[in-house]
């Protein structure tokens, strides 16, 4: 993986050859640097047949993860912005977690080669997202997971051949989407470079953008461009993978993607209609639809673009937007949040809980997507979202102990647990950044970041003595 990493390293530089490349000796130096630290590790390793057990796979997941983000900031942290340690471990951990968050302003004059290599660590995590939960978090049964599971998703001599199949597959589909993406903002009027970066970005719903109007400073026509693409990230990519071997319908029929599209349908309706009653200024139902549904999806899909502060768009809007920050995508997508299926999940329960007060004898079937819930899946479903609002409390009262308001701290920790990117507020929301917070809270939410992206529970089971017994 570090060898790996090290030659994207040097994707800035030659993508931009012939172009003036002034941070060029900074991405030389971090490749340097990573691939001298993977040779290290090849060269310690010894090749010798060892079963994957959940033990050992907890410790390479977060451990990888960690290091990572650590060795993704070195570009920032060596490159001429001046930048401190906790600036660019978090601008590092954000692109790597995909959470779009940002300390860095004056983007439409910074270095291209910067701007590059932040929309190329949030396409290497968006697809390093789907590769963890196909064969990673169902095997570690990790916060309801476990209903996710295939053959794929187990470490055996006998799945390892369908893993790959299907490894091939999902990287099929994300770079063709991609490429996709690429080509029709550059067709909409984007500049080759825009359309580039917001490509990469929008499919690995990342949230990157080079200017710091986000995607204010672009059409309508490009907004709708980008709500798709969004769209397209936040579904499960192994359900086109199984549309592209001839199972065609499976996407249309999955509950998780019904009940998203009908969130992305309701939600923007409701709230261009509501400023359509209560807007102060002159009321544009093209536009405004536009950048209604544009922001809606943004949120809910957890890219974190902004075509404009939608906080100031009224106390209802205000209020959606923070609950609707804990929804996220499908699994098995590039979105984070607390995802689509656990809400799903918790009707499901519910409605049996219901049914018993009223028929206490009653045998009921518990079923999501026509496969049974077993008790171990509501079990472990039950426990990530405990551990979720706990964390969620936990660094609030933590960045409110650093004296910010609010607001800032409830959004801030929120946006970090989801990896949604901009909070809300005057500070962090769409039309500030996280570069004004002192470093002790950058620290914070970087650990915040990295926790929810591996589902909270994968980082927590590491701190319990007992998982270090032999």
């Amino acid at each position: 993986m570090f060898v790996l990493l090290s030659i994207f390293m040097t994707l800035p530089v030659i993508l931009l050859a012939g172009s003036e490349t002034p941070n060029a000796m900074a991405f030389a130096e971090s490749a340097a640097i990573t691939c001298a630290l993977g040779i290290l590790g090849m060269g310690l390793s010894y090749r010798k047949p060892r079963d994957l057990k959940p033990r050992y796979m907890f410790v390479l997941t977060v451990s990888s993860w960690f290091i990572i983000a650590l060795l993704s900031s070195l570009p920032f942290y060596l490159s001429a912005l001046d930048i401190s340690a906790a600036d660019a471990f978090f601008e590092g951990t954000s692109g790597i977690t995909t959470t779009g968050a940002t300390v860095l302003s004056g983007l439409d004059a910074m270095d291209k080669d910067l701007l590059i290599w932040r929309s190329i660590l949030q396409w290497i995590g968006g697809i390093g997202i789907i590769g963890m939960f196909v064969a990673v978090l169902p095997f570690l049964r990790v916060g309801g997971m476990r209903l996710f599971a295939t053959e794929s998703s187990e470490w055996t001599d006998k799945a390892l051949p369908r893993m790959k199949t299907l490894s091939r597959g999902l990287l099929f589909v994300y770079v063709v989407f991609s490429i996709i993406a690429v080509v029709t903002y550059w067709v909409s009027g984007m500049t080759l470079f825009d359309a580039f970066n917001h490509g990469l970005t929008s499919i690995a719903t990342g949230g990157f953008s080079t200017s710091d109007m986000s995607m204010g400073k672009f059409s309508d026509l490009i907004l709708v461009e980008a709500t798709f693409f969004m769209i397209i990230g936040s579904l499960p990519f192994f359900l086109f993978v199984r549309e592209l071997h001839g199972q065609h319908g499976v996407l249309f029929r999955d509950q998780q993607v019904r009940l998203f599209l009908t969130i992305l349908f309701l939600v923007p309706l409701l709230l261009t209609l509501y400023r359509w009653t209560v807007s102060p200024v002159p009321f544009h139902p093209v536009h405004d639809y536009a950048a209604t549904l544009f922001n809606v999806t943004s949120v809910v899909t957890t890219t974190g673009y902004a075509s404009e502060d939608y906080s100031a768009w009224g106390p209802l809007a205000f209020v959606l937007f923070f609950f609707l920050m804990f929804v996220g995508g499908c699994s098995g997508s590039t979105a984070g949040g607390m995802k689509i299926f656990r809400f799903q999940l918790s009707l499901i329960i519910l409605r049996e809980q219901l049914m018993r007060l009223l028929h206490p004898r009653a045998v009921l079937t518990r079923k999501y997507n026509g496969r049974s819930v077993s008790d171990e899946i509501i079990s472990s479903m039950i426990a990530y979202t405990f551990i979720f609002l706990l964390c969620l409390l936990l660094i609030t009262v933590a960045l409110a102990a650093m004296q910010l308001d609010f607001v800032t701290a409830l959004s801030g920790a929120l946006t970090s647990l989801t990896n949604v990117g901009p909070g809300l507020g005057d500070i962090i929301g769409p039309a500030g950044n996280f570069g004004p917070l002192p470093d002790a809270a950058k620290w914070v939410l970087s650990a915040g970041m990295l926790m929810g992206r591996l589902e909270i529970l994968s980082v927590i089971i590491m701190l319990a003595p007992a998982f270090w017994r032999t």
